[in-house]
């Protein structure tokens, strides 16, 4: 790239959208519809490039047209192209997420309330306590008590799981 396109280049960083807007549309002869300076920044500094050391080659410009007019051109992706069974079979790696202030799945909580020893499993998706599933300890600690507490504080749970 010769020394005065690279200077050029360079100067498009500065410039506002408005700026980029009207260099566009004097690169490349028509209005820019983009508000995106990143885009136009882009745009602008490859039609210079492509103006000072030339376009494609004699040979390349067929092929790209054939290419073309093989290409089907979309705008928008086909309906359903996002939605999350698409008819075909999907496999992703589930990642386990674990809060840190928790023990592992298959330990025992233990808190005496009121005179009564109370024994809380920790599961892999919740908690268990008398048989019955619970999606959180502040659940398990107001079905305890009868009273909303925060199961953490309840349990005597710190940043990184046991007792404080």
């Amino acid at each position: 790239m010769r020394p005065e396109t690279a200077r050029k280049v360079e100067s498009l960083q500065v410039m506002t959208v408005r700026e980029l807007r009207e260099e566009y549309a004097l690169v490349f002869g028509e209005a820019s519809r983009s508000h995106n300076k990143q885009h136009l920044w882009r745009r602008i500094a490859w039609r210079l490039q492509e103006l000072d050391e030339g376009g494609l080659s004699e040979r390349a410009l067929p092929r790209a047209a054939e290419l073309a007019n093989d290409a089907d051109l979309r705008i928008r992706p086909p309906k359903g192209a996002w939605e999350p069974f698409n008819g075909r079979t999907q496999s992703r790696n589930a990642a386990f997420s674990h809060d840190p202030r928790l023990p592992m799945p298959g330990t025992i909580l233990v808190r005496e309330y009121h005179g009564q020893t109370r024994q809380v499993t920790v599961l892999v998706g919740g908690f268990e306590y008398e048989g019955e599933s619970y999606r959180s300890l502040t659940a398990v600690a107001k079905a305890i008590t009868g009273t909303h507490w925060n199961g953490f504080l309840f349990f005597g749970l710190g940043k990184r799981g046991g007792r404080r």
